[in-house]
């Protein structure tokens, strides 16, 4: 497997708070990965720094064999990273094809603004938002920003695509469908690693899970492996959650709260 992102000893320290402590990780190409653990644990300042939202304090990160370490966040969404994000705030005042296009010309060299709303259309469609495509962004449901969210990220065309907590606040009918559209863009050919408390759609989703604790490294291995290492029960799953999955013998499945 082609790895697509090398981390190589990467820490960030926010004063005398050390969010991510010299951690070393490589995804291959084509993967869901599964990032999880604990609030707190360092998982969306570590997506900070691979996209130049934060400046790593120390270590390299290696994209496509490319030192990106010091790349400002249009920089690496123009090489062919994107991301979601936890907090959902698209531009309320435009309408939703005009925030998907938004992002299109964003990242993308070259483009019109006709290009780019043809592509916003396409992305529109494909999260189930072509009906809303002319409402203002401020008028969806939290359901559809989270679609909104993701038909962003889609439209930047990314080879590698961080998902935050995209899940977050959906119900199970919502979650299934996000599920499927994840599955879609990996499919694709698009490398996702994926930042959730979700246990369902880690165990149903992920080819594998990492996990921090405190900016650290704590496992790495298939869903299964993980939910039964004892580290990670201790750290985040608890012995109750642990046994459920044991009783049902294909991994447990409910919601973690952390």
């Amino acid at each position: 497997m082609v790895e697509v992102l090398q981390l190589q000893k990467v820490a960030r320290r926010f004063g005398g708070l050390q969010a991510v402590q010299n951690l070393s990780l490589s995804i291959g190409g084509g993967e869901i990965l599964g990032l999880i653990g604990p609030n707190g644990a360092g998982k969306t300042t570590l997506v900070n720094v691979i996209t130049g939202v934060h400046r790593a304090s120390s270590g390299r990160v290696i994209f496509e064999g490319r030192d990106i370490t010091r790349l400002a966040p249009y920089q690496t969404a123009r090489i062919g990273i994107a991301r979601t994000f936890q907090i959902v705030q698209p531009f309320p005042d435009l309408t939703v094809l005009d925030n998907v296009a938004a992002a299109a010309l964003f990242s993308q060299k070259g483009l019109n603004p006709a290009q780019a709303r043809e592509i916003a259309a396409a992305q529109l469609a494909f999260v189930g938002l072509d009906k809303q495509m002319n409402q203002y962004a401020y008028s969806l449901t939290l359901a559809m920003r989270k679609r909104l969210e993701l038909a962003k990220a889609v439209a930047m065309k990314p080879r590698l695509l961080f998902l935050d907590e995209v899940n977050a606040g959906l119900n199970s009918a919502e979650v299934e469908h996000a599920m499927v559209l994840i599955r879609e863009l990996a499919a694709r050919g698009i490398t996702i690693v994926l930042i959730e408390h979700l246990m369902q759609v880690v165990m149903n989703v992920c080819s594998r899970v990492v996990v921090l604790q405190n900016g650290a490294l704590i496992a790495d291995g298939s869903p299964q492996q993980v939910v039964n290492d004892p580290l990670v029960v201790a750290a985040y799953l608890g012995q109750k959650y642990a046994q459920l999955g044991k009783q049902k013998n294909t991994g447990p499945t409910d919601a973690v709260e952390a």
